[in-house]
């Protein structure tokens, strides 16, 4: 059995996905740790089959990285050097390239590194793989991961899963609800919070109970969210905390972003208000039911960009309160089917280095 590096440097939704992936490469090995940023480290930590997170804000991942220091990387180096792995399977996003990292892991030591990869890898790759067009970023993952030699034990499905979360009905309360995540790390992935504001109301006037979760740092947004129509729980849970709040809600209504992933993670129905900056087969909730809102056709699709680059944000902003609760009202109601989960593994592609 062999000790196992995975690495994935970006955010904690990122991180999610790559789960099943995580779980694959445990089952054939002694020893897995995660390599991840600071943002994706508390999701590293809900993850089934991890021994330990290693934490590194490398300077070619994350919304705004460091500059490159040589000490930091070589102490980085140093330190999967002593840890001895015998392989590594390096996870990035289709437009992202492996190559940095697996330079680092070269410089460490570890023999045997896989990668997606289009770009020429010299000697920086033992397993270049191409991913299968159109592939969810969890399914690409697990391709990865079965071309590495890490396949996925016959009993499990492939879905997002974390561990356990606590029980916090002591701050939800007992009676069934929806959350509402208004906050997204990348704002052109956010709706305004008048269409949040709107469909909390909507939400209410539909007699469902409404909880509104974000982070410390979107205490205001989610208190003008909540208004007087629903509890208003910004700032007071951690990663694991939403985890629990997400797992007992009949819905989740939020952006593209980590909790629309965490509350996959934990089986619930999500409600997506999707900003197509990036593509929704690659980045949709994956492997439960849900709905995508949002124009899907706005000018800003596949721009990737951070913030909205068309006036008034119209391909979130257009929604309207009462759209967002019909949605939910679906997806309660068992009007949508369930997903049918991961699709079957995609063709190997993989090539030994050539040019």
């Amino acid at each position: 059995m062999t000790r196992t590096l995975v690495v994935r440097l970006d955010s904690a939704g990122d991180v999610l996905l790559a789960g099943p992936a995580v779980r694959a490469v445990a089952a054939s090995s002694a020893y897995v740790a995660v390599l991840c940023g600071p943002q994706g480290a508390p999701a590293a930590e809900l993850l089934p089959g991890v021994d330990r997170t290693i934490v590194w804000e490398a300077p070619w991942a994350g919304f705004d990285p460091p500059p490159v220091d040589p000490e930091d990387v070589r102490a980085l180096a140093g330190d999967l050097a002593r840890q001895r792995f015998d392989r590594a399977v390096l996870l990035t996003s289709f437009h992202q390239s492996p190559l940095p990292t697996a330079l680092v892991l070269r410089l460490a030591g570890v023999p045997a590194i896989a990668a997606d990869c289009e770009d020429y890898p010299g000697s920086l790759l033992d397993l270049r793989h191409r991913r299968a067009p159109g592939r969810h970023e969890a399914e690409a993952a697990l391709d990865l991961a079965r071309a590495a030699g890490f396949p996925l034990p016959p009993h499990d499905d492939g879905r997002l899963r974390v561990l356990p979360p606590p029980d916090l009905r002591h701050l939800t309360g007992p009676d069934p609800y929806v959350v509402v995540h208004p906050g997204a790390a990348v704002p052109a992935r956010a709706a305004g919070p008048a269409v949040l504001t709107a469909a909390v109301r909507a939400l209410a006037e539909a007699g469902r109970r409404v909880v509104v979760t974000g982070s410390p740092a979107e205490k205001e947004l989610t208190a003008e969210v909540a208004g007087a129509h629903a509890l208003d729980l910004g700032g007071r849970t951690d990663l694991r905390g939403l985890s629990a709040v997400l797992a007992e809600a009949d819905a989740v209504v939020a952006g593209n972003t980590g909790p629309a992933h965490l509350a996959a993670a934990v089986g619930t129905p999500v409600v997506s208000l999707f900003s197509p900056v990036v593509p929704a087969e690659r980045w949709r909730p994956f492997g439960v039911p849900h709905l995508l809102l949002g124009r899907q056709d706005a000018p800003c699709a596949a721009s990737r960009a951070r913030v909205c680059p068309v006036a008034g944000h119209p391909c979130l902003n257009t929604l309207t309160g009462a759209q967002i609760a019909a949605a939910v009202g679906r997806l309660t109601s068992g009007a949508v089917p369930g997903t049918d989960g991961p699709h079957p593994p995609a063709r190997p592609s993989t090539r030994k280095v050539s040019s």
